[in-house]
């Protein structure tokens, strides 16, 4: 399995397990049709039909695809960890019972995580180079391409 070059902040995600500050990410309020696919090794994750807005600050999705998505306990041992299932890179966390859809379910997903294919047509978003791209790490907001804290 080939695996993409990542940025700093795309490593502080998907190998740290860091979130992206609510409300950032590049797909919270994109609602195109197609595929979100694994930044890290292209493994597709989530169909656009299942994603909705939750208005809780990173796009959500109600159903992953079939075996693309693992669920472990968080650190913190409040929360769901999911992670991609072909490489492991850590996506977000999923909750249940929060009533929002019909599956009860919302897999809360960071967009320095995925990538997005159009339906019928090659992976168009570019891999992201931008400085000064902000993550959460233990609690602190931090500039993850100069790894100093923000706030």
């Amino acid at each position: 399995m080939k695996l993409k070059k990542l940025t700093m902040a795309e490593k502080l995600s998907m190998l740290d397990g860091c979130q992206e500050v609510p409300f950032t990410g590049e797909f919270d309020q994109t609602f195109d049709r197609g595929v979100y696919v694994c930044r890290r090794c292209g493994a597709h994750l989530f169909k656009s039909e299942h994603k909705f807005d939750a208005h809780c600050g990173w796009p959500a999705f109600d159903k992953e695809m079939r075996g693309a998505v693992k669920k472990e306990p968080d650190p913190d041992g409040k929360r769901t960890a999911i992670a991609c299932k072909r490489c492991g890179a850590h996506l977000g966390h999923v909750f249940i019972g929060e009533r929002f859809t019909k599956t009860n379910t919302r897999h809360c997903v960071n967009s320095l995580a995925m990538r997005f294919m159009p339906n019928g047509k090659r992976i168009s978003t570019p891999v992201r180079r931008d400085k000064h791209t902000e993550v959460i790490q233990n609690g602190v907001i931090i500039d993850a391409d100069n790894q100093e804290e923000k706030y």
